[in-house]
């Protein structure tokens, strides 16, 4: 990680480098060979990266490894934190006078990253490996859902895969026993729903499993006898290796793990709390805020916010928040009727800004988005909605993956401006171009900040108000209640980690504050709670993008052109707020000059 220091250090070069104040002497006779130094040395990271990280290559269509998993055992592990701290000298040690700016912005973002991954090691995270909606449990039946299956080669590689899982499993119940060794354990009212999970997919019939999915869909062209044959070991490989190993699992957790669950949910209440707190808050920021100034920032926001709704609320009719609250969560028309209904509802608001996009950017994604369903096994710990970004190749497309469980007590007056935010123009139109851009390296074009792909995301449920989207005011209130949502999130995500806030008092700040429906606050709380830090970049990285389109159009005035700048925030691939800063104002400072 980059200390607080180092931020405005970075920063400081970064935006030096953007306005190209950094002289350097260009015909040094070395130049060319140290840019094929760095861009070498970025070549062997990637590959790196992807041999230790299997599943991702597996996911951007990178085939090599696609019987493996990562090695989560502790040599492992510590043989990548060396590795890292490895790749941090080197990356240090490339002079990157004279090169081009974005070629000295790759060194710089390398070793910012490089450095995170190497600070962020004592915390030791990877000992509380299982949530309530991540972990080895969870997210490898999602990969499966994802990947193309379009050769004999790649079911055997599953087939492989699928033997091995067992091996990832104790991996796994190793770095708990560890957990509990180090005093590094999840809360203990989490554990059961982990328990119930693993329960679950341990007890379905070898057919029924989510890692039987890819035998209901050979390709057409394979034999008769190839499809018998792989079917018949996918399904062995289920029966005699995956369902053992979720039920070992399940019996571990239950009876060995959930006994040292901690009481307290925050994250003050962990070994060098602050400071993993601290951590956490500006590793998904990208700022030097503190968890105290996020917490102001955030209440300020729900009143602001607050005001908006209450108007809306009283336009309709209702004299305060509460009482229309209670209507809303009483109307019938308001809520989804069917699982269709709300898949329905997401692809019609999907399609409605498709045909705005060309008036909001002069770049724009190749590849399609899909709605689909979130697998019913996963249900009960996901979140209404999420994006999973399609692969490199265009083989798979991004696709926004909606929650329809429990849909009767669901709202739909979310559901436009969720659209927007996970969609287009939101994550799909932002990782898609990252993807897109050419001449990226690939960390670069598949790299992720939260407070800029977040907060972007957020930013474009404010872009359709700004187009006049969100006509049904219920729709309005919606997208308004959404908004609270993310500041809400600033406050309770504070609270819980750093003053010591209970579960029951964020429960009871947004029933005061949002007529959020309940099945949704309880999940929203859950995922707090396992994941410290990562719902503060939406808000923040949206106010950010808010403050540099104003500051763009103040300077520019009627040279000002939203297409312009929206290309720019999406035109370098996801970059820290400060860096984005520095990136926009240089492309001001260059359209003032031309």
């Amino acid at each position: 990680m980059i200390t607080t220091t180092r931020i405005g250090a970075a920063s400081a070069l970064l935006f030096a480098l953007f306005l190209g104040v950094a002289h350097a002497d260009t015909t040094a006779p070395d130049l060319e060979a140290r840019r094929a130094a760095l861009n070498n040395l970025l070549t062997e990271q990637w590959q790196y990266t992807m041999r230790t990280s299997p599943e991702w290559a597996s996911l951007l269509g990178d085939k090599r490894y696609n019987d493996k998993w990562s090695d989560f055992s502790q040599a492992g592990i510590d043989a990548d934190i060396q590795a890292s701290a490895a790749f941090l000298k080197r990356f240090q040690a490339v002079d990157t006078t004279g090169f081009p700016l974005q070629e000295q912005l790759n060194r710089e973002l390398m070793v910012r990253q490089l450095q995170q991954n190497v600070d962020g090691a004592r915390f030791k995270d990877w000992e509380m490996p299982l949530a309530q909606n991540s972990g080895v449990h969870i997210d490898t039946p999602m990969i499966i859902s994802a990947l193309n299956f379009e050769t004999v080669k790649d079911y055997e590689d599953y087939i492989q895969r699928l033997h091995a899982l067992p091996k990832l499993f104790e991996q796994t119940r190793v770095q708990m026993e560890n957990g509990v060794r180090d005093h590094l354990m999840p809360p203990q009212f989490l554990i059961p729903k982990i328990v119930k999970q693993c329960e679950d997919v341990a007890a379905m019939k070898p057919a029924d499993s989510p890692y039987a999915e890819p035998i209901k869909k050979f390709p057409k062209e394979f034999s008769a006898a190839d499809k018998a044959r792989l079917s018949k070991e996918v399904l062995a490989a289920v029966k005699n290796d995956v369902a053992p190993a979720y039920k070992k699992l399940a019996v571990y957790t239950k009876t060995k793990y959930l006994p040292y669950g901690r009481k307290d949910v925050g994250m003050w209440s962990l070994p060098d709390g602050a400071a993993r707190y601290a951590f956490k808050a500006q590793a998904s920021t990208t700022t030097e805020m503190t968890p105290e100034q996020i917490h102001q920032l955030g209440l300020s926001e729900v009143a602001r916010i607050e005001g908006q709704m209450l108007a809306t609320a009283q336009k309709l009719g209702y004299k305060d928040l509460k009482t229309f609250n209670k209507a809303v969560a009483a109307n019938p028309a308001l809520h989804p009727k069917s699982r269709q209904e709300i898949i329905d509802l997401y692809q019609k608001y999907t399609d409605q800004m498709y045909l705005q996009l060309p008036n909001l950017f002069g770049v724009l994604p190749k590849g399609k988005v899909e709605i689909k369903p979130v697998e019913e096994f996963r249900e009960k710990g996901a979140s209404a909605a999420a994006y999973m970004s399609g692969s490199p190749d265009g083989k798979r497309p991004g696709r926004v993956m909606v929650n329809t469980g429990d849909f009767a007590h669901r709202s739909t007056i979310d559901i436009e401006t969720t659209a927007l935010h996970e969609g287009v123009p939101g994550h799909h139109m932002q990782l898609t171009v990252a993807q897109e851009i050419q001449g990226l390296p690939d960390f670069r074009q598949q790299g992720n900040y939260t407070a800029y792909a977040e907060g972007w995301a957020l930013y474009s449920e404010r872009l359709g108000e700004e187009l006049g989207f969100y006509k049904d005011p219920y729709s309005y209130y919606g997208h308004l209640q959404d908004e609270m949502l993310r500041a809400i999130r600033l406050v309770v995500d504070t609270g819980l980690h750093s003053k010591q806030w209970t579960r029951q008092q964020v429960v009871d700040f947004f029933h005061a504050h949002s007529g959020i429906e309940e099945v949704e606050v309880q999940s929203e709380t859950d995922r707090y709670i396992v994941w410290p830090g990562q719902a503060l970049g939406y808000k923040i990285g949206q106010l950010k993008i808010l403050e540099l389109r104003d500051y763009a159009r103040k300077e520019l005035g009627d040279r000002f052109d939203i297409r312009a700048f929206h290309d720019q925030v999406l035109g370098a691939g996801a970059l820290p707020m400060d860096v984005l800063e520095a990136h926009i104002k240089q492309w001001v400072a260059s359209q003032k000059q031309a």
